[in-house]
Order: C-alpha cells, then sequence, then structure tokens
C-alpha cells in the first residue's frame, strides 16, 4: 500500500459517501511529478540552470540557427508570463549565455539571442538532461510506455488543444 492508497483508505472510512477513486489517479501523478521535478533538476543545477533558464536556453536551441527568439515568443514557448520571462532573461544575460539585442532589418523588433556560450551550457546540459530523462523511463516496463505515452497526450490534449482540435 502507498501513501496515496492510505489516504484513499481513510477518506473512505471518513466520508464513505464520496467517490474518492479519482485520488489514486491525481494523487499519483502530484507525488510522481514532484518526484521527477526533483530528479530533473538536479541536472540543471550540475550546469549552473534553474528550470526555468533550461527552458529558455532549449527554447532558443531548437528554433536553430541564429538561435534567436523574440521575448515574447519565448514566453510563449515557455509557458511564462511576459514578466517571468524578463527575470529570467536578465539572470541569464547577467551569466553571458544571452543577448538581448535588435532584430536584424526590423529595428522595433528585439531579439534574445544564445552566446557561444550559452550554446554550449545548452548543448552539455541537454545531453545530460535526455540521458536522466532515459534513466527516469526506464524505470517504466517498455512494453508499457506506448500506452503511457498516448494516454498522458490524450489527457493533455483535454488541457491544452482548443476545443475544436480535441477529436
Amino acid at each position: 500500500m502507498d501513501r496515496v492508497s492510505g489516504i484513499q483508505a481513510e477518506w473512505r472510512r471518513e466520508r464513505p459517501d464520496l467517490d474518492v477513486s479519482p485520488q489514486g489517479v491525481i494523487g499519483r501523478l502530484h507525488r510522481l511529478a514532484a518526484h521527477l521535478t526533483a530528479e530533473l533538476t538536479v541536472v540543471y543545477e550540475r550546469h549552473g540552470l534553474g528550470e526555468g533558464e533550461f527552458d529558455v536556453l532549449a527554447a532558443l536551441r531548437r528554433a536553430g540557427e541564429p538561435f534567436e527568439r523574440a521575448p515574447g515568443e519565448l514566453a510563449e514557448h515557455t509557458m511564462v508570463t511576459t514578466g517571468a520571462m524578463t527575470k529570467r532573461l536578465d539572470r541569464l544575460v547577467a551569466g553571458g549565455l544571452v543577448v538581448r539585442r535588435v532584430a536584424e532589418g526590423d529595428g522595433r523588433r528585439r531579439v534574445v539571442a544564445l552566446t557561444a556560450r550559452g550554446r554550449e551550457v545548452i548543448d552539455a546540459a541537454f545531453t545530460e538532461h535526455m540521458a536522466n530523462e532515459r534513466r527516469l523511463v526506464d524505470l517504466v516496463p517498455a512494453a508499457d510506455r506506448p500506452a503511457l505515452e498516448v494516454l498522458l497526450a490524450g489527457w493533455l490534449a483535454a488541457f491544452e488543444l482548443p476545443r475544436a482540435d480535441r477529436g
């Protein structure tokens, strides 16, 4: 019996009128998310990054040459407010990992770009991050992984896709 089972048993005893079965899924996902986050952030920290800084550098690296995006685009890609993005960018600029500059060909538009050092850091961090994610996913039996991915993708779509696209 895990902790969630124990909590459910107590609620069943105290509130037999309620169906507490959703806790079996939500409670375990919540606890699993906390464990996974703790395991992932260790890698970011080894590279001098927080989770937010890693996300920004990864979004810039995924953009391809010249590894730049507008600040608003970065906020959208990393799902944070523009205010939170400004704080992340300030830390990354101070660390020499990104620069803010005027976009080529449009003096009114600003972009954030990876520096050479920023690219080295994110490439090293992402390489280790993928090995770490492999280690974590390998805790799930290989035969179960495809079904788990489909289930999670479908559930996530219920929150992230526009209603018309949810099928």
